[in-house]
């Protein structure tokens, strides 16, 4: 899946950039002496931002809403026309928009044109475009949505805002789908799910941005590590462990002190004088251990792999649950190797993606190639390598079908590298992966080996983190799977529900032999009614309810209840045994992911 960016030239963008119009003459009607902000279309609408001389509440919407369809319905042209920089100013001064003159302001001293839009008695500086006339708007396919503040350009030092959103689509199915999926990834936020679940919290104690996997967190990021160390023993990586901090030389060498102190913890000043840093990535202790490794194009390629915790100093308001932290355990490796090496090392990193995109059913991924640019300065300067090193990652793409689109600025600043971005169910997108072609590093570390002739060579190095950290990537998880994880992954797998009383003991029994079989197995004694019981078992997205009574303990067998599944099935212990233990051993991904497909 690709990210589209917006096509100002769409329909749709035309209709939304309209709506915001509309609704800032409806708000005008009601509220003469309102002061406008500004009012862009986004991706699932519009917005527009307003100075009221009074609060207005959510309730208000409704009669909004209601002036709005009824100007569409009086079909307003949509003109333009364009004034002198002098007089859009006055003209702007006259109607009051002190905000709109301070942009104008800018706008002028930037040389650019002053156009203004009109519809009916609204005027609006803007640059366009909208629709021919209002009935062009599709009456039943927008609704306004939410009212939230906004400062001012986005700056704290100016005025706060009240800001109106609304959704806008070009047709009445298209909306209602969009609000179906927006309700489903609601209800599957990893956030609400992590707290009702007790997959992990977040403590003042301890610090913003901080998790603490509580039990049951816990048991999918060590299900999730186990996959990783299972399936890259078999791509032939070597596990290394790195400490958690490092003297700051170390971040010199690497390159990555002074530029990216902003985003590392403060520095550790010892009485020796001796300065050390939280570790923010793994890289520059895997190359101090591959120096050690390293001596002759017989060692290569060389691959190193760590579940390595690192920290970094992300800005308060840019917290968000686990999608974005300040302490992470991420699933790096780092593969060293020649440069007849690279194509088929590039390509096995490739691999292993796909590999574990299929194995959790994520389909809605697109991957863009990020390449350096040659204004900013942030990037080696090293134009051959550059252009080596994209034209590898960019054949190699193409060779194995995998689209992608190119980004300049947005390379690492020792080589290009390529993302892979991950869609949840309403479409927002983040990276959830990442891999790097580093041209640079060998040559700061000093790694050299001598090739087949006994000549120095340096390594290329190639970054990768298919699973990228266990706090992103379960993020992405629980919201695909809404925490019903499939068996393998979830943190009870089974759970054991006697009947009655006097099947207590029997219930124990199954436990215990499961917990035998390293099966997460948990049993339910409490008092309630077996409905209650199972119902709390579902709640919890339990994937496997185990029933015992008086026919399994007489046979030695279950009844199995499976989540989403209303068929029960009898089965014996030995039976149940081996069908759970091939469901975990062969990692099925057997619950559905998205209601809506």
């Amino acid at each position: 899946m690709k990210k589209q960016a917006m096509d100002t030239n769409s329909t749709i963008y035309k209709i939304r950039h309209s709506l915001a119009h509309v609704m800032a003459q409806a708000v005008q009607s009601f509220y003469p002496d309102v002061k406008l902000g500004i009012g862009p279309p986004i991706q699932t609408g519009f917005y527009y931002d307003f100075v009221f001389s009074e609060p207005i509440a959510h309730e208000d919407l409704k009669k909004i809403e209601k002036k709005m369809k009824h100007i569409i319905k009086q079909n307003q042209k949509f003109g333009v026309f364009e004034l002198p920089g002098d007089e859009a100013i006055k003209y702007l001064e006259e109607r009051g928009e002190e905000y709109k003159v301070e942009m104008c302001k800018e706008f002028i001293d930037e040389g650019e044109t002053i156009t203004f839009w009109e519809n009916g008695p609204f005027v609006d500086m803007c640059e366009g475009p909208h629709v021919e006339k209002t009935k062009d708007i599709p009456l039943g396919a927008f609704s306004l949505d939410t009212i939230a503040g906004a400062y001012w350009r986005g700056s704290e030092d100016n005025i706060m805002m009240t800001r109106i959103y609304g959704l806008a689509f070009e047709t009445k199915e298209e909306l209602e789908t969009y609000k179906k999926r927006r309700k489903l990834a609601q209800e599957r936020d990893h956030r609400k799910l992590g707290k009702e679940l007790k997959y992990f919290t977040i403590a003042d104690e301890v610090g913003k941005g901080l998790p603490l996997w509580l039990p049951n967190g816990m048991a999918i990021r060590e299900s999730l590590e186990q996959l990783a160390k299972d399936t890259e023993f078999k791509y032939g990586y070597k596990r290394v462990a790195t400490p958690h901090l490092t003297q700051s030389a170390l971040y010199h060498t690497s390159g990555h002190l002074p530029y990216y102190a902003e985003s590392m913890y403060p520095p550790m000043i010892l009485d020796e004088n001796e300065e050390y840093y939280l570790k923010p990535m793994n890289c520059p202790h895997h190359h101090i251990i591959a120096k050690q490794l390293i001596q002759s194009y017989r060692d290569l390629p060389l691959r190193l792999a760590e579940y390595g915790q690192v920290y970094r100093f992300e800005r308060s308001g840019e917290l968000a649950g686990l999608l974005r932290v300040r302490g992470m355990s991420m699933n790096d490796a780092h593969i060293y190797c020649d440069e007849s090496h690279l194509r088929e090392e590039l390509i096995a990193v490739m691999e292993l993606h796909k590999y574990y995109y299929d194995l959790f059913g994520l389909s809605n991924y697109w991957v863009r190639l990020s390449v350096h640019d040659n204004d900013s300065g942030k990037f080696v300067s090293n134009a051959g390598e550059w252009d080596k090193t994209v034209g590898y990652l960019r054949e190699i793409l193409t060779d194995i079908g995998l689209p992608f689109e190119e980004e300049a600025g947005e390379a690492a600043f020792y080589g290009p590298k390529i993302d892979f971005q991950v869609s949840n169910v309403l479409g927002r997108e983040e990276t959830a992966s990442t891999n790097q072609l580093d041209f640079t590093s060998g040559q700061r570390f000093g790694l050299e080996y001598a090739d087949s002739e006994g000549n120095p060579q340096i390594p290329y190095i190639i970054h990768r983190a298919p699973l990228g950290t266990h706090e992103r990537f379960i993020s992405f998880l629980i919201e695909h799977y809404g925490g019903a994880f499939p068996t393998w992954l979830a943190p009870i797998q089974a759970l054991v529900i006697p009947v009655a009383q006097n099947f207590y003991e029997y219930a124990e029994k199954v436990r215990t032999e499961l917990f035998g079989n390293m099966i997460r197995a948990e049993v339910d004694l409490s008092t309630d009614s077996l409905n209650k019981k199972i119902r709390r078992g579902t709640v919890q997205k339990i994937p496997n309810i185990l029933i015992v009574g008086e026919k399994e303990q007489t046979d030695g067998g279950v009844t199995l209840r499976r989540y989403g599944i209303k068929e029960q099935q009898s089965m014996s212990m030995e039976e149940f045994i081996t069908w759970i233990t091939e469901e975990i051993s062969e990692r099925r991904n057997s619950h559905p992911t998205n209601p809506l497909d």
